[in-house]
């Protein structure tokens, strides 16, 4: 545990960041579910929509630095595969 208030205040703010990060993950997480579920019952509509709210929510965590942009780039083209498929 550090002594310093700076330290402190740092840990604490990390902690905060981390959990942030944590919740943008999972939602993203959760998207990407919803969009494979869309896909899986051949629902081009919904899974659409999905795919574009996906897709913002990629770009906006790689913007924060959440993801790798090629960890971004290969979920994004493994998202556009799927939608393909369907169509």
């Amino acid at each position: 545990m550090p002594n310093i208030k700076s330290a402190k205040k740092r840990v604490l703010v990390s902690k905060k960041k981390t959990l942030e990060n944590k919740m943008k993950v999972s939602a993203i997480k959760t998207s990407y579910k919803k969009f494979l579920s869309a896909v899986t019952a051949k629902d081009v509509a919904l899974a659409t929509d999905l795919f574009n709210n996906t897709l913002s929510l990629v770009d906006v965590a790689t913007k924060k630095g959440i993801y790798h942009k090629n960890t971004a780039a290969r979920k994004q083209s493994s998202m556009q595969k799927a939608l393909n498929s369907i169509k």
